[in-house]
């Protein structure tokens, strides 16, 4: 793997790994289950992009 595309997706698993801390937060301080709904899907949408740096 290219330098520019490891660091890349380095990138993104940690932003990946912040939106599923961010999930973790939130329903630990009790959110709604509209609110875990958007970052669940926020996160299946960070996936989803990783997935594609092939």
């Amino acid at each position: 793997m290219q330098p520019d595309r490891y660091q890349l997706l380095k990138d993104e698993l940690f932003e990946l790994r912040c939106a599923a801390e961010d999930i973790a937060t939130a329903s630990s301080e009790g959110a709604s289950a509209g609110e875990i709904r958007d970052l669940c899907d926020e996160l299946v949408h960070l996936a989803k992009r990783i997935e594609k740096l092939r």
